[in-house]
């Protein structure tokens, strides 16, 4: 047995068994006792195996190592850290993505702002969340939470930080959102309203056709051109523009024989047009669509709804989830496609069950 010495602790309850490690005696847990910048930093390893102590302390000795200590570095600014993990993000996100991010961090400086990054500490962070929690919706409280989290992952890769303290928060359990989703009869009666309107309301008229024949985000229906067409081949491409699809991929999808029919009458619609035309011209349709609702007494849709539409119809036809995926820019092989629209396809079966009636 190794001999052991009493750590000059306060309490003598620590016995010194190796360089920076430390057993407390009264519970056999290690700890680690280091020195960095002229500080001293003791740390529990939780755990009371020796092996697995020593390779947790052989972790901890490599990011001790890393802390920078040079002059000003120690005592970052929670929010000059937040804008350094936000302009090497920066490239990365959509603009959508980035003014989310945006609103998170003008949020957390309420509660953190006045911080430094190594003045975060779990209790901290628990207070945060037991403060913002009961004040926002689930959704908003997870994006700030993962704002929060993300910061300080970057602040402990840069040596700021040992730990991020943040990691212990959990999300928030967010209910499902209940689809709105127009039957065929509802979809008819919207484009007949739409249709019945003053002129004005035709283009958007013309977007809400597109968004529901092709179940592209509107987004990606936004920055749809006529040279994205391809007749002969029968197909179309879905490129986001210079801002990409949410997933940055470009898709190829077939030409749906009701897509291909719409977009034959619009071309005969527009007297000139060239192939660098957006194939709508309207970016936005909400006021029309709100409109068209009332006045036909339907549900509250929006431009999310006809997407849901394109789904349906996709899933009432029998297509395969997986094939919807693809269509629609999911990457994950249908499994959100399954999970969202799954019930659609019960009901659908049961209702064509009714017609096994000989």
């Amino acid at each position: 047995m190794p001999k052991t010495k009493q750590a000059d602790s306060g309490t003598g309850q620590f016995s010194k068994v190796a360089e920076n490690l430390y057993r407390y005696n009264a519970s056999g847990g290690y700890y680690a006792l280091l020195k960095r910048g002229g500080k001293q930093i003791r740390k529990s390893l939780k755990t009371q195996d020796r092996k697995l102590a020593e390779r947790r302390l052989a972790d901890l000795r490599t990011k001790v190592d890393r802390i920078d200590t040079q002059k000003g570095k120690t005592k970052v600014e929670f929010m000059e850290a937040a804008g350094m993990w936000l302009d090497v993000m920066r490239s990365n996100l959509k603009s959508s993505s980035l003014l989310r991010r945006e609103t998170s961090i003008n949020q957390l400086r309420r509660h953190f702002g006045h911080y430094s990054i190594r003045g975060i500490t779990r209790i901290v962070c628990e207070n945060w969340a037991k403060t913002r929690a009961p004040q926002v919706a689930a959704s908003t409280f997870n994006n700030e939470r993962e704002t929060l989290i993300s910061i300080l992952d970057y602040s402990e890769r840069e040596g700021h930080i040992l730990d991020n303290p943040a990691r212990i928060l959990k999300r928030r359990r967010q209910g499902k959102i209940q689809l709105r989703i127009p039957t065929r009869e509802q979809f008819q009666s919207l484009m007949k309203t739409l249709r019945s309107m003053d002129s004005r309301y035709w283009p958007a008229a013309d977007l809400v056709e597109l968004l529901a024949y092709s179940g592209m985000r509107k987004g990606e229906a936004n920055e749809l051109r006529w040279e994205d067409i391809d007749f002969d081949r029968g197909q179309f491409v879905v490129t986001g523009g210079e801002t990409g699809t949410k997933n940055h991929d470009i898709r190829h999808i077939p030409l749906f024989p009701v897509l291909s029919g719409f977009l034959e009458r619009l071309q005969n619609d527009y007297q000139v047009w060239n192939e660098e035309d957006y194939v709508i011209p309207v970016k936005n349709a909400k006021k029309a669509i709100d409109t068209a609702c009332q006045k036909a007494d339907l549900p509250h849709f929006n431009h999310h709804s006809l997407r849901h539409y394109f789904v349906s119809n996709a899933i009432e036809k029998g297509i395969d989830f997986k094939v919807i995926a693809q269509w629609i820019g999911h990457k994950d092989g249908g499994i959100l496609v399954a999970q969202t629209y799954g019930h659609l396809r019960d009901t659908h079966s049961f209702e064509m069950a009714k017609r096994m009636d000989s």
